[in-house]
């Protein structure tokens, strides 16, 4: 056995399987990997692209909820309001009520008062008759002597 001729077998050899791997097991190998990396790259972009979407989605959210709380705070705000509108009215109510009565309970009085002093004065009148009927040891006729009667009513 010739070592030159081994050498140049194996070296013709090795160029063979060179060969075959570069045209045939290369490029299939090669595709197969341009195709995963470009699915990880794609897989990236989908994720860095929810991530955006998921940020301006919670932004969205924290808007909705800033607008959400300030409508109920003015909808709360206006209910208190509401509220006081009412107390007060239905205090207003009261003292307009409250003073209705103590006007009629003041006219009751007052008339009562009249009518006792009329009763006072026709008592006083009477008595003031009697007396001076015993007086003058006669009778004075009240329907004859009514303005009299009427003028010392006054006086009293």
């Amino acid at each position: 056995m010739n070592i030159n001729f081994t050498l140049i077998a194996q070296a013709l050899a090795f160029a063979a399987l060179i060969w075959i791997i570069a045209t045939l097991i290369w490029p299939p190998l090669m595709n197969a990997i341009e195709e995963r990396q470009q699915k990880i790259a794609e897989g990236l972009a989908a994720a860095d692209r929810s991530q955006k979407d998921l940020a301006q989605a919670e932004v969205k959210v924290n808007e909705a909820l800033k607008e959400a709380r300030g409508k109920a705070n003015e909808i709360i705000d206006q209910a208190h309001a509401r509220a006081n509108q009412i107390v007060e009215a239905a205090k207003n109510e009261a003292i307009a009520e409250a003073n209705r009565q103590k006007e009629l309970a003041q006219a009751e009085i007052d008339a009562a008062a009249n009518r006792a002093r009329e009763d006072l004065r026709r008592q006083v009148s009477a008595l003031a008759v009697s007396g001076a009927e015993k007086l003058l040891k006669r009778e004075i006729d009240a329907n004859a002597h009514k303005a009299l009667l009427d003028e010392l009513a006054a006086e009293i």
